[in-house]
């Protein structure tokens, strides 16, 4: 989870020398650089390609913008009708991706996986509609008022989500995986509608297209909905957050692989509590197929000390 950022000091001085945010995702040299500095500082076993999930609306003709301080700032929403027309060319305008994904796959391991990684259609277009961050009851109020509209963004992003996918499995990537980070707060049948459906359309196309890399994807928020997820989306894993009990990963590790749980907050706090609760995650998944991760994005100001402390414990055992 966002493992190359802030709490780095070689990632914050490789980003002061970016002019911006997205110059910085989309330049190669540098974002394959962040990409791989987790990688030798840590025994990771797999790298997560330095991206953002906001660079497809970019790419689908909306202007993106990181404010310092305030984060991503969107302008109006394109026509649906010019967004159709990019939705092929969308993965060609974020081939500086594919060649990260190349540049990383050259230089990293053998032994270590490469992720790549898109924010799932519901999450991007809360960010499209919205402008920004928010806490997403317009968004959401708008799924009921305006169905329709908000339907054909949804399959505009399916579909150039998985040109996009495509596109960096090609250049590398073995895994890929869907971020819905906005899955929280839905009722069952938006989330059949803004979740479960989308991620099924998309891994269903990248399939058909040939590419076989692992899927992991990422409800974050969903509760118990996540069986639900499991059982009807074609994924080969599932990233819990910080909420997800011991029984659901359990019943879950039945069909599927398990990603997460580990509060940022405690991995940024540290000390025995830590401790007491990597052993819990252990043992109660650690039998079956568990990929020990955070339950979300790791936090800016976490110690470095405390990210050693957690791969001591899982890699080591000490």
């Amino acid at each position: 989870m966002r493992q190359a950022g802030r709490y780095l000091p070689e990632y914050r001085a490789l980003r002061a020398t970016a002019p911006d945010f997205i110059s910085f995702c989309l330049n190669p040299e540098m974002a394959a650089e962040a990409t791989l500095q987790p990688m030798r500082r840590f025994e990771f076993s797999a790298a997560i390609v330095f991206a953002d999930i906001l660079l497809l609306p970019k790419a689908l003709g909306q202007d993106v913008r990181f404010e310092v301080g305030e984060g991503p700032k969107l302008g109006a929403l394109p026509s649906l009708e010019r967004m159709r027309d990019r939705i092929e060319g969308a993965a060609g305008a974020l081939g500086n991706i594919g060649e990260t994904l190349g540049r990383v796959r050259e230089k990293l391991d053998p032994s270590k996986v490469l992720i790549g990684f898109a924010g799932a259609p519901w999450t991007v277009a809360t960010y499209m509609i919205e402008g920004g961050s928010s806490d997403r009851v317009a968004v959401r109020t708008y799924a009921y008022t305006h169905a329709k509209a908000l339907d054909e963004l949804i399959d505009i992003l399916v579909d150039a989500t998985a040109h996009y996918l495509v596109m960096q499995a090609r250049s590398g990537a073995q895994v890929l995986k869907l971020f819905e980070s906005w899955a929280e707060g839905l009722p069952e049948d938006l989330f059949e509608r803004l979740v479960i459906g989308p991620h099924a359309r998309i891994i269903a196309q990248v399939r058909a297209a040939g590419v076989t890399a692992p899927f992991i994807g990422f409800p974050r928020g969903a509760g118990a909905l996540v069986q639900s997820y499991a059982q009807k989306v074609a994924v080969q894993a599932v990233a819990l957050d910080v909420q997800a009990s011991a029984a659901m990963g359990q019943a879950l590790q039945k069909t599927v692989a398990i990603q997460g749980a580990l509060d940022p907050l405690l991995l940024r706090a540290g000390g025995k509590a830590l401790d007491v609760r990597l052993d819990q995650l252990l043992a109660q998944w650690g039998q079956g197929p568990y990929i020990f991760n955070l339950g979300h994005g790791i936090l800016p100001d976490t110690p470095i000390a405390h990210v050693e402390q957690v791969l001591a414990r899982v890699v080591h055992g000490q």
